[in-house]
């Protein structure tokens, strides 16, 4: 029986598993405020909610429970990093804040894809059957991060000397669920499935100003992992694919296997597949997707530093208004397009190949730029079907080192060309 088959019950356990509560084995409730939390906005939280968590795991893991139900509910629970375990059913209820402690201190050493940052606001770590849900929401205090990185050189990456925490990280885990909860505000990236597999994320706001590297979701090196009716407007990209570090040494395991539906994008980068995809990523499909105010709408991006097999990846039913670029593949990045003469360089572990990608029943208007589809030299973008693609835009699409295949395409520009394509780049008519 799949995990993700629910039973009815009185409120607090509608969320649990049928695997779980057919086995005549109770749920266990931890009101956090029952393990000392005051949830006052003032009080740090931590110890009592992540007692109510161990307490709850512990219920499970001997077969006390048939899983543990930890309630935050009424008021403003002030806290630290939270360790989730298996079994668990974080509830931040209705009106319920759970809000991340200002002090970085409170943030200890974390390795995550082999650098060195500090633990996320919550993180479950070799877990699995996790359900966040409740109502309520996530907040990382965000500005705090982000004025501490202000100026510093490469802040968004990785292993730097001013780690920020991400929000929610499932980290080699399974079977998880989040839903009907609003995340903001992270310091760093906001949900990270990494290396983990069967993930659901639906109903959901994810949310933050304009700020450095607030990625909504961003699944690296996972499989098996819907988002569904997702409301993102953030400062970074409103989904990430990601699988693997720049100039990674390897191995590194692809994302696959993500369906992407219904969703809206506001304020961020798009839905973005990249740039770091030193794993590679297959089998994705996006529809019914609606941007309003992106930077970009579809944006698959790799360097010769970070690339790897980018393929089947189907992007359908997608409306875009006042989008900057409707449409960027680029193997450039973070240029958008080469400067001057491009010479060929060596095929290595990390050069990316974009290849089989489908674009159908686009309808983009207000935009700056209609898009830029261009590869590489010695890797050029193969396999490109755009159909019935309508995009209306104060500048057209420029293709380079690309064979694509256009069927029922129209570009509208203010002025100038509504399609440029290079020497080095093939486009097919249908």
């Amino acid at each position: 029986m799949r995990f993700f088959a629910f039973v009815a019950a009185v409120a607090v356990t509608a969320s649990v598993p049928q695997a779980w509560a057919v086995t005549g084995i109770a749920a266990k409730t931890c009101d956090v405020r029952e393990y000392g939390a005051k949830g006052d906005g003032v009080t740090k939280d931590t110890a009592a909610i992540q007692k109510a968590v161990d307490t709850c795991a512990e219920a499970v893991a001997a077969k006390k429970a048939s899983t543990g139900i930890v309630m935050l509910s009424g008021g403003t629970f002030l806290s630290g990093p939270i360790s989730l375990k298996s079994g668990i059913t974080f509830n931040v209820a209705t009106g319920t804040t759970l809000l991340g402690s200002p002090d970085r201190a409170d943030y200890p050493v974390f390795t995550f894809a082999r650098k060195q940052t500090v633990q996320p606001l919550i993180s479950a770590v070799n877990a699995e059957n996790i359900v966040i849900t409740g109502g309520g929401t996530i907040d990382g205090q965000g500005h705090i991060w982000w004025e501490y990185v202000k100026g510093v050189k490469d802040s968004g990456v990785l292993g730097t000397d001013h780690p920020r925490p991400m929000g929610v990280v499932f980290d080699h885990s399974k079977h998880i669920r989040m839903e009907n909860v609003t995340v903001q505000n992270s310091g760093f990236w906001q949900i990270v499935p990494y290396y983990a597999d069967d993930l659901v994320f639906r109903n959901m706001k994810i949310l933050a100003p304009r700020s450095p590297n607030t990625d909504a979701i961003d699944p690296f090196s996972s499989g098996n992992i819907v988002i569904d009716h997702v409301f993102s407007s953030t400062g970074d990209d409103n989904i990430a694919i990601k699988s693997g570090a720049i100039n990674s040494p390897g191995p590194d395991a692809p994302s696959h296997d993500i369906t992407i539906t219904d969703c809206t994008f506001e304020n961020g980068h798009g839905l973005s597949i990249g740039s770091e995809v030193a794993g590679g990523v297959q089998h994705v499909h996006a529809e019914r997707i609606h941007f309003k105010g992106t930077d970009q709408g579809i944006r698959i991006k790799a360097n010769r530093d970070r690339g790897s097999d980018i393929s089947d990846l189907t992007f359908k039913d997608i409306d875009m208004v006042d989008v900057k670029m409707a449409i960027l593949i680029s193997e450039y990045y973070p240029k958008v397009y080469p400067e001057g003469d491009v010479e060929t360089a060596p095929v290595t572990r990390l050069t990316p190949h974009f290849h089989d990608i489908s674009i159908e029943n686009v309808h983009a208007t207000g935009g700056a730029s209609a898009g830029v589809i261009v590869g590489l030299p010695e890797s050029p973008v193969i396999g490109l079907t755009l159909k019935n693609v309508d995009i209306q835009a104060k500048d057209g699409m420029k293709i380079a080192y690309a064979k694509v295949v256009f069927d029922n395409v129209k570009v509208t520009p203010a002025a100038g060309e509504a399609i440029t394509v290079s020497p080095t780049a093939t486009v097919t008519t249908k």
